[in-house]
């Protein structure tokens, strides 16, 4: 078993690898899209789990760089003046598509650890005249944010990559303040598949081995805190692997 220093530095080269690819991409190279990164399944990942209404209007690279297995934008219910936090946010597109729905009032956060992706999202910012964004280094278990300063936090297919996923729940109910909401989008093994059975169907840093079951999800969100939590499958990433659709709330008196 990889340690968590291990497993993040294979997500933050793989992913390092795919915004250099959606650059090359966008430029006209003969490079492939990112999607590659998960082996070429652009059904399962990538710009196809968004409408065109979406993407209409975005920064070509930031639709290339599109590697989530969803879209979390349109289940948080995001409304006008709300702070959005995404976490992994890659080349963007959930900040720029959260900046929309949250509108001048509001505000999206960005939180990745590769400095390419970050270099890109900026420039994709710059490129959609975004104001009301901001793009952050830093870790999912250690988001670099106060306590109690978004009102939604999102994640499209990146709580799977971490290795200490206790963390990563709790660091989401330390940063929304009492009564915020997770809208969440990952990959979920249902419960009868052991680590060894996930381990075999794909990779950790594919998005795959990585995955919780949804009971474990379930347990774990109860453990951090939050309440009214779902897991709701979509589609199959594997055999017997989801897509799934993950919400829960902090509770207006939060402990």
């Amino acid at each position: 078993m990889a340690s968590v220093e291990e497993i993040q530095e294979q997500v933050r080269t793989r992913y390092a690898a795919a915004a250099v690819a959606v650059r090359s991409e966008a430029s006209g190279s003969c490079c492939g899209p990112a999607a590659e990164a998960f082996d070429g399944n652009g059904e399962v990942f990538g710009a196809a789990r968004y409408g065109r209404d979406d993407t209409g209007g975005l920064p070509e690279e930031a639709v290339l760089a599109s590697l989530g297995c969803g879209n979390p934008v349109a289940v948080a219910e995001l409304r006008e003046g709300e702070r959005v936090l995404d976490l992994g946010s890659g080349g963007g597109i959930d900040v720029l598509l959260s900046a929309r729905r949250v509108g001048p009032t509001g505000y999206a956060y960005g939180v990745d650890m590769t400095p390419e992706m970050l270099e890109l999202a900026r420039a994709n910012a710059a490129r959609a005249g975004a104001t009301n964004v901001e793009f952050l280094q830093g870790e999912i278990e250690d988001l670099p944010l106060p306590d109690a300063s978004v009102d939604v936090v999102i994640s499209n297919c990146v709580v799977n990559l971490s290795g200490d996923k206790p963390r990563v729940l709790a660091e989401m109910f330390r940063v929304l303040a009492p009564g915020g909401r997770i809208g969440i989008s990952d990959v979920v093994a249902e419960d009868h598949l052991s680590t060894a059975d996930r381990a075999a169907r794909g990779s950790f840093s594919g998005c795959i081995a990585g995955a919780l079951s949804r009971q474990e999800y379930l347990d774990g969100l109860a453990a951090a805190g939050f309440v009214d939590a779902s897991v709701r499958f979509t589609h199959q990433a594997e055999p017997q692997m989801h897509a799934a659709v993950v919400q829960a709330t902090k509770p207006a008196a939060s402990r």
